[in-house]
C-alpha cells in the first residue's frame, strides 16, 4: 500500500517509492523556481530491501508514491533459509527472509518477540525485544 504525496513535500529521511521499490531518501536538494519553469527537486534513496541506490529528478509539484509502514511484533517460531513468524495481533505465520545485519541475525532463536515491517507486501525484520 502506498500513498500520492507531491515531490516537494519529501524531506531526508522520509520514504518513497522508486521503480516500485520501496526506498529511504538520503540525499535531496530543492532548486528555485526560474524564469520559464517551477521548482525541481533532485534525490537520491536507498532501496530499504536491496539496498540499490537510486535517483529521481522532478518538478516540485510532480505526485509520487510514499509507501505505507506497518510495525508490528511476532515471535519466531523456527528458523531455516527464512524466519518463520507468528504475528502476535491476528496470529498469523508469516516467512520473513533472514537479515542481513549479523549482530541481529544471532539474536535470532525460536520464541524470541521481534519487530518486523510490512511494506508493500513484503516484510523485513527490524530489531529484536529484550526480555
Amino acid at each position: 500500500m502506498s500513498k500520492p504525496v507531491d515531490l516537494g513535500s519529501l524531506k531526508v529521511g522520509h520514504n518513497i517509492v522508486i521503480d516500485g521499490e520501496p526506498c529511504r531518501i538520503v540525499e535531496l536538494e530543492k532548486s528555485k523556481p526560474g524564469k520559464h519553469g517551477s521548482a525541481k527537486v533532485r534525490l537520491v534513496a536507498i532501496g530499504i530491501f536491496d539496498e540499490a541506490k537510486r535517483t529521481l529528478v522532478g518538478p516540485a509539484d510532480m505526485k509520487v508514491e510514499v509507501p505505507i509502514i506497518e510495525k508490528r511484533s511476532g515471535q519466531v517460531v523456527s528458523i531455516t533459509d527464512t524466519v518463520s513468524l507468528m504475528d502476535n495481533e491476528t496470529l498469523e505465520m508469516i516467512e520473513v527472509p533472514l537479515p542481513k545485519d549479523e549482530a541481529l541475525r544471532a539474536k535470532l532463536e525460536p520464541g524470541v518477540t521481534v519487530e518486523y515491517w510490512k511494506i508493500m507486501g513484503r516484510a523485513m525484520i527490524t530489531h529484536v525485544r529484550e526480555g
